[in-house]
């Protein structure tokens, strides 16, 4: 009977294993560099293009819109890469901070632990004949009791060790690429009249494709995207070209 329940379990252990060779799952796994690009592109088309409009409304010229709008590129790409840095790595300290914490609490107090781990399953529907053994098991793994604590009790994932230069990294190219779209037209047309024209054409395109893309990768539904952020870029060039207008004419 022993060596019959041994084979059972190999041959499930083996059932098992070629279910998840045979199974791919489809989810999107690159959330944080996903979030850093889209709040360095979405940043970087809305800002200068509002400065440009808002210049291009003050009869500047095409020069001065382009001088400003790459000083304000430049600016832009060192604060928001630095916030992105600044961010990350606080978020970096505080999972040390509370992992030390943990380990702290598994050293003094185990049995407490050992409490919170077996509250945690019964609220997964497991039952003390069920849960037992998973706590005795993870009581002999203190590493792996560890990390079953930071990330079921707490709800904290181990941040990656380059995740702060990452971000300020991919943030701040994302940014300048976003930039670059709104002032290229002033590079070409001397008119600022004109360029703010195309610029404004090569803007929309740029932030339609932009919210499609956006969209697409987000789980969101792609053309609501595409609107939603091509409204607000128009809204915020719109708004900086109605001000500088208005002070134009007092």
């Amino acid at each position: 009977m022993v060596l019959d329940g041994g084979k059972k379990f190999v041959q499930d252990e083996e059932k098992q294993r070629l279910l998840l060779e045979e199974h791919t799952e489809k989810h999107f796994t690159a959330g944080e560099v996903v979030r850093d690009i889209i709040i360095g592109v979405s940043d970087g088309l809305t800002v200068p293009f509002a400065l440009a409009a808002g210049l291009s409304g003050a009869n500047a010229s095409s020069a001065l819109v382009l001088t400003a709008g790459l000083a304000e590129v430049a600016a832009g790409a060192i604060s928001m890469g630095l916030g992105g840095y600044l961010a990350a790595k606080s978020e970096a300290d505080h999972y040390q901070r509370e992992l030390q914490r943990e380990q702290d609490e598994i050293d003094t107090v185990p049995d407490v632990e050992a409490a919170e781990i077996a509250d945690i399953l019964s609220q997964y529907g497991l039952g003390p004949e069920e849960y037992g053994p998973v706590v005795t098991s993870l009581r002999n793994n203190p590493k792996a009791w560890l990390d079953f604590m930071m990330k079921f009790e707490l709800g904290l994932e181990k941040p990656e060790p380059r995740r702060a230069l990452t971000s300020a990294a991919t943030i701040a190219l994302s940014y300048v690429a976003g930039g670059l779209v709104p002032l290229l037209p002033y590079v070409f047309v001397p008119a600022a009249g004109r360029a703010m024209a195309v610029s404004v054409a090569v803007t929309l395109a740029a932030l339609l494709f932009f919210g499609f893309v956006k969209g697409r990768f987000t789980g969101d539904r792609p053309f609501l995207s595409a609107v939603q952020t091509t409204v607000v870029g128009a809204l915020a060039s719109a708004a900086a070209y109605a001000m500088a207008r208005a002070v134009q004419s007092i």
